[in-house]
């Protein structure tokens, strides 16, 4: 798994690229926990992911419950259908700002 972390209008933008699984989801966890703070706005650009199990999930739940917690905003951009309707299903959609693109992304931010 592959993260790449840049800043972007003032936003926090994290790219990943691969599998985010029970082998990769602690690693990319503590990666993106470094970025938050209060009042972050965070953009996690998905397009790049292949594959996203069970851990992926709880790794995403557990990034949004900290962010939101220090009154920050995370919206996810470049979902593959596949990761998109695994995440409705389930109900974690639910939790999310989702969008196709980052430039889509910057523009909620900057409103």
């Amino acid at each position: 798994m592959e993260v790449i972390q840049s800043i972007v209008q003032n936003v926090n933008v994290v790219r990943l690229a691969g599998d985010l699984d029970g082998n990769t989801a602690p690693g990319v966890q503590a990666q993106i926990m470094t970025l938050t703070s209060p009042n972050v706005k965070m953009i996690l650009d998905m397009s790049g992911v292949s594959f996203m199990s069970s851990a992926g999930l709880r790794m995403l739940l557990v990034m949004y419950r900290t962010i939101m917690s220090q009154s920050g905003k995370v919206v996810l951009v470049g979902l593959s259908e596949d990761i998109r309707d695994t995440m409705l299903m389930t109900g974690f959609l639910d939790f999310f700002t989702y969008l196709e693109t980052l430039d889509d992304g910057l523009k909620t931010f900057s409103l």
